[in-house]
């Protein structure tokens, strides 16, 4: 494994995340109360013993680079690193990155300096227990020039996915980015007789799906990026590699979630609450890291709490929290009753400001249901967050609303008294 490299994409503009990546890119969105996106990479590719890890960033980006500074630290008998490849213009190149082959292309220099043997490439906004140790020794048994690790997912999920289709050995045949057409569907979909063979636990007409991680040979790398100007890996350079390189698909049958939306961002966080959760964050033997704090634990004052997630460095002196997760340094006032909802608490800077009417934290005799309150949000006395008319997507004043979710953004201010 010290003969890999990790390259960790940051990802785009996160529109579809916003206003959570207003002010962040979306690796460091907060996530299951004190991580951040960025730690389940890094932290994979550390346990599978690759820590020479790059991070390639574009938006928004002063956040993510100050946390894994602050964070990932290595001593002076070791030759791991974990470094920003930020996006830069230079005399022989004038713009960004164009997509996820193009970051990788205007990188290659950097990531293969040291000869490494294979280049592994991971997305920095999902969440998965994946062992990166057995992906890349799979690809290594069979000799293969290109690695995806690929999941089974139901029809109604594959139409925003890349799904393959399967021959001898695991080896990939066909590769359609985003099928949409019924007829697609239908020929990549998996009968009965190919589960079975696969051994996979998994319905007739399930299909597989791109988990956007991959294990290149670093000179296949070089040789495909080279060759011409494709921007996209699963859009370009996966269907056009197919017919004269050996891909395989890694198959992966555990916990995964590509982060990408609002609502789905909401259900992952509180799928961490009930009492044997699909991603399970209390492994010791692989635990997530994040930067140390060393906050005071959490105190209760008199407060109902139920199937929730609740973070050191925090005050709760509400009436109920139920099926929450509460972040660190939160303060929750008296009378308040939380249930279905995230709550980001804040950072020492964010902790600073005043405002006479509205201080920091959430107020009291406040109702929170089905909400995400960002990092530094202060909510009003008396507040009701329980989205009344059952608005799918709106924007008002200091929120918003996706998917049937209220977001209030970092740092905005709800009003006492304020109903959504």
């Amino acid at each position: 494994m010290k003969r890999v490299v990790t390259a960790i994409l940051g990802g785009g503009q996160g529109s579809r995340l916003w206003p959570l990546t207003q002010y962040r890119a979306k690796p460091a969105v907060p996530v299951a109360g004190k991580f951040r996106l960025i730690d389940v990479p890094i932290s994979n590719s550390l346990h599978a013993g690759i820590n020479q890890i790059y991070v390639l960033t574009q938006f928004n980006s002063s956040g993510l680079h100050r946390h894994i500074a602050q964070t990932y630290r290595f001593d002076a008998f070791s030759s791991g690193f974990v470094n920003i490849l930020a996006a830069e213009q230079s005399l022989a190149n004038r713009d960004w990155y164009q997509g996820t082959a193009d970051a990788v292309r205007q990188n290659l220099h950097s990531l293969t300096h040291g000869a490494p043997r294979e280049v592994l490439v991971l997305s920095g906004d999902q969440l998965y227990q994946l062992s990166l140790k057995q992906f890349v020794t799979s690809h290594r048994e069979r000799e293969a020039d290109l690695s995806i690790a690929v999941k089974p997912v139901p029809r109604s999920e594959a139409s925003g996915l890349g799904i393959m289709r399967l021959g001898d050995r695991g080896r990939i045949v066909e590769f359609v980015e985003k099928p949409q057409t019924a007829e697609e569907l239908d020929r990549l979909a998996l009968d009965a007789g190919t589960i079975e063979e696969l051994g996979l636990d998994a319905e007739p007409g399930t299909l597989l799906a791109s988990m956007g991680i991959y294990t290149f040979e670093t000179g296949v790398l070089k040789r495909i990026l080279g060759r011409d100007a494709s921007t996209d890996f699963g859009k370009e350079i996966i269907p056009a590699v197919l017919h004269d390189h050996r891909v395989y698909a890694f198959l992966y049958n555990g916990y995964w979630r590509d982060i990408g939306t609002i609502p789905a961002f909401w259900e992952a966080n509180l799928e961490l609450t009930v009492p044997l959760p699909p991603l399970n964050l209390y492994r010791t033997d692989e635990p997530i890291y994040t930067h140390a704090r060393f906050l005071p634990g959490l105190k209760i004052q008199s407060c109902e709490v139920e199937q929730s997630v609740l973070c050191e460095g925090s005050v709760l002196s509400g009436r109920a929290i139920r099926r929450s997760v509460i972040g660190i340094r939160s303060v929750v006032r008296e009378g308040t009753v939380i249930e279905e909802s995230i709550v980001m608490g804040t950072s020492p800077d964010q902790l600073s400001g005043s405002d006479d009417e509205v201080p920091f934290g959430i107020g009291r005799d406040c109702v929170i249901h089905r909400a995400i309150v960002d990092s530094g949000a202060r909510i009003g006395d008396g507040s009701k967050l329980v989205n009344e008319a059952g608005a799918l997507e709106a924007d008002g004043d200091g929120y918003c609303i996706r998917g049937g979710i209220i977001v209030v953004p970092a740092h905005a201010t709800i009003r006492p008294g304020t109903v959504i």
